[in-house]
């Protein structure tokens, strides 16, 4: 399915260098701000106490947050949990208060609110628990990557699995870079949206790959430069219709999900945008710049007749 197609090719690869420093940057302040600001992390990482409490009535989650922001809290996550009469609270560990000070704190301020509401549980998540968060999200990131280096490894050839890992770890390294320059938080919503993104972002590498591949099958006068720029000029019209169909989904959740989904939706929002322009710009560019050709995707099959262009020994002296 096309919306338009593109008759003469766009020279991509023409910009490639100018594309890829400005990447380059964008990675390196990403980097630099994890460094220096580092990540704002959610009670599941850092500890806290966690609180489910429940109204007569469909609860005010906007009432809710107002409530607890008086007693100091920022940026709390407060979301309908079950029904839309339950409300579960994370509350951050704060200084010289145990949890059960802190939870009775916060049933009297809701209490002073609406007196009909009621504490169903509340827990304490210690430290310890938000490590073994930490180093288990750290483990599924590892994975993930492996997973697709073997698998681009296995499909193509290794220069395209290094060129797709490096662009696939640019998108994780720059969200994870915005969420630290704005000390958004970091929960574990947003640890499945940065494993989305991976998964997301190899297929339209994959994609891509594909297509140079047919293309060189095709068209064996063209040069590597204007096989890579006919193969990505000839998904343009798939990349706006999949890319953008997805991205009205996500924005309508960045837009209309409430505060529950917003830092999901918004790394998502990143993740996608740089997924686009890193398959394209990035693994592409660092592709053609390990040298790949028609042979590295191309093996031989062993029946070419002689004069094939398949043939290894074509042009050989008899």
């Amino acid at each position: 399915m096309e919306l338009f197609r593109i008759r003469k090719d766009i020279p991509f690869m023409k910009h490639a260098i100018v594309l890829n420093a400005i990447s380059a940057i964008t990675f390196f302040l990403a980097v630099f701000f994890l460094v220096t600001r580092g990540l704002h992390l959610s009670v599941e990482f850092t500890g806290g106490t966690v609180m489910e409490v429940a109204y007569e009535q469909p609860a005010d989650l906007e009432s809710v947050r107002k409530v607890i922001e008086g007693l100091g809290y920022a940026d709390v996550p407060v979301q309908n949990f079950g029904t839309s009469q339950d409300v579960l609270l994370r509350l951050p560990a704060k200084t010289g208060q145990s949890s059960g000070q802190q939870s009775e704190a916060v049933l009297a301020a809701l209490k002073a609110q609406n007196p009909a509401v009621q504490l169903r549980r509340t827990e304490f998540v210690g430290p310890q628990v938000g490590q073994e968060l930490v180093e288990n999200g750290l483990k599924a990131l590892g994975f993930v990557i492996l997973g697709i280096m073997i698998y681009l490894a296995v499909r193509f050839e290794w220069k395209y699995a290094v060129s797709a890992i490096v662009a696939n770890l640019h998108d994780v390294v720059i969200i994870l870079g915005f969420f630290a320059f704005f000390q958004w938080e970091f929960s574990l919503p947003v640890l499945a949206a940065v494993l989305a993104v991976l998964g997301y972002s190899v297929n339209e590498s994959v994609v891509i790959f594909d297509r140079i591949r047919e293309t060189f099958r095709r068209q064996r006068k063209k040069t590597t430069v204007q096989i890579i720029d006919h193969a990505i000029t000839s998904t343009i019209s798939r990349t706006i219709i999949t890319h953008g169909s997805t991205q009205i989904m996500v924005l309508s959740m960045l837009l209309f999900g409430g505060p529950t989904l917003h830092y999901f939706a918004l790394a998502l929002t990143i993740g996608i945008l740089f997924g686009i322009y890193s398959s394209v710009f990035v693994a592409a560019a660092i592709a053609m710049w390990l040298g790949i050709k028609r042979e590295d995707l191309i093996k031989p099959t062993g029946k070419s007749a002689p004069g094939d262009p398949d043939d290894p020994n074509s042009g050989a002296m008899v």
